[in-house]
């Protein structure tokens, strides 16, 4: 295992900055769709670029960081782009251009008012989002957390309908009091440890800790991130939240706000707390059986979904509990299952929002029950579906089917064969759920109302051909492009003290 060296570098602050930077553009080019659409496609794509401009260093244990505001002796707003930060900001930097893509397609398609609003409030995420990434302790990721909230209410909202506005007063109420709990988690922390940096391995070191303390300091961490994770019984918000434009729903589960949740699980577990106080206390269990519960309840409660947006959105609720649980196994397998799984569940689950999008604005169709022979008018979309679902179910060689290896293996180190069984069993119906759109769409006859229709927009099928055959590649070579399987390994080694490439090599202590 390398030994980590930070620089400073101004990198990290404007890969933050730049989407933010293109707001007032944005707002200034209101009249002219074209530029203004302009200016969110450059903001992503130099945002993108930044980003992967650090991955080099990354890999070779050099760490970019910057000091935005020293707040006191020993606390700074600062942005730091260790391995996992990246990790996360090549995943959600790199979907935010599709996504700028299909929502241009997608918003002059459906006639969506309020578009400057929408692609202002799209660039205010992705900021608050990278900021998460890189967040180098717990008052920069509170910081950047509270803005992801807020930011992302006038999207949610963005319908202005009773029902819109009612999802949005549910969210904010569930994201501000997440908010509250963070501060009380993030203080008593501090107290105790003295430190707010985050460090592999864990930041409380060989400090004496009273069990109780250290059990409420927990629970009021993962209550905090949990409702952004969707952890049951936090999750009701999510699917209210799907009255959004479906491209908002693809940003709400794929790109930025339940991934920000459940990378702040992963930040908690291995930077805060550590594999061996969580084992110590049992903390581990406690959060593995909310995420058991969540991956079942949640496919459950899928299946009965008519809603094909209500249903993906139940779905994601199963999938983040994934990754969660595969990082309170505590083992290599597992941790490094549920980094591959955050990434891998965006390619998958944004393709499907995708296809629900297209479906939306070429036939105007939301039920499950109204799809019927759509896939022969719409055969591209449609195949991008089943792939997805097809990885999401767990079937090679689509991507989702690697990070659900990983996480059985985990499950097998662990020697927890009924969270074996629960991977096992979710995978099923998550088979039951996803396959019976694809049947009705593909070997059923259509009505007379889909005559005359075919693809939507190249600005949405092109996006989703896109995801879709990402997912196959990042299945059959997981290394490609990004090299997202050295760099959850590289993390899983930081985080458990292992020495470099025993993952790899398969050979453990």
């Amino acid at each position: 295992m390398y030994d980590i060296v930070t620089y400073t570098s101004f990198i990290p602050f404007l890969a933050v900055l730049v989407s933010l930077a293109a707001v007032p553009l944005i707002y200034v080019s209101s009249n002219r769709p074209n530029l203004r659409e302009f200016w969110t496609l450059a903001a992503a794509f130099i945002k993108f670029s930044l980003v992967l401009s650090l991955l080099p260093d990354a890999f070779v244990g050099r760490v970019a960081e910057f000091t935005i505001l020293e707040v006191s002796p020993g606390i700074a707003l600062q942005l730091k782009a260790d391995s996992l930060g990246l990790f996360f900001a090549v995943v959600a930097s790199g979907l935010w251009i599709l996504t700028s893509f299909y929502s241009i397609g997608y918003v002059r398609g459906a006639g969506e008012k309020k578009q400057t609003r929408y692609f202002a409030s799209f660039a205010v995420c992705l900021s608050a989002t990278i900021g998460i990434a890189f967040s180098a302790n717990l008052l920069t990721f509170l910081i950047f957390y509270e803005i992801l909230s807020l930011a992302t209410y006038p999207l949610v909202i963005h319908k202005e309908s009773a029902e819109a506005m009612r999802s949005g007063r549910q969210y904010l109420l569930y994201a501000l009091t997440a908010g509250v709990v963070l501060i009380a988690a993030i203080g008593l922390t501090y107290t105790i440890a003295g430190t707010l940096d985050f460090k592999p391995g864990g930041l409380f070191g060989d400090i004496l800790l009273d069990p109780t303390m250290i059990k409420v300091i927990f629970i009021l961490f993962i209550a905090g991130v949990g409702v952004k994770a969707g952890i049951m019984p936090l999750q009701s918000w999510l699917p209210a939240a799907m009255v959004a434009p479906t491209p908002v729903s693809a940003l709400l589960h794929a790109v930025a706000v339940v991934k920000s949740g459940v990378f702040g699980v992963i930040r908690i577990v291995g930077f805060v707390f550590g594999p061996e106080v969580m084992h110590a206390f049992g903390l581990n269990m406690i959060l593995a059986t909310f995420a058991g519960a969540t991956i079942l309840l949640a496919s459950l409660i899928a299946m009965k979904q008519d809603n094909l947006k209500r249903r993906l959105a139940y779905s994601t609720v199963g999938h983040l509990s994934y990754i969660v649980l595969g990082v309170a196994l505590l083992t290599p397998d597992g941790f490094t299952g549920g980094l591959l799984h955050l990434a891998n569940h965006a390619t998958t689950k944004i393709a499907l929002f995708f296809c629900a999008g297209a479906i939306y604005v070429n036939l105007h169709k939301t039920e499950i029950s109204q799809l019927d022979g759509i896939g022969k008018v719409m055969p591209w979309t449609m195949a991008a579906f089943t792939i997805g679902a097809m990885g999401l179910a767990g079937i090679p060689p689509i991507n989702a089917f690697v990070s659900k290896w990983f996480l059985c293996r985990g499950a097998l180190q662990a020697d927890q064969l009924y969270i074996l069984g629960i991977f096992l069993v979710s995978g099923l119906l998550n088979a039951a759920y996803f396959f019976p759109i694809v049947h009705r769409a593909f070997f059923r006859r259509g009505g007379s109302d889909l005559d005359h229709h075919g693809e939507a927009s190249p600005l949405m099928v092109v996006p989703i051909c896109v995801v879709a055959t990402l997912s196959i590649l990042l299945g059959l070579q997981p290394n490609l492009l990004f090299n997202f399987f050295d760099l959850a390994t590289g993390i899983t080694q930081t985080i458990f003290h292992l020495p470099s490439g025993i993952l790899a090599a398969g050979v453990w202590p």
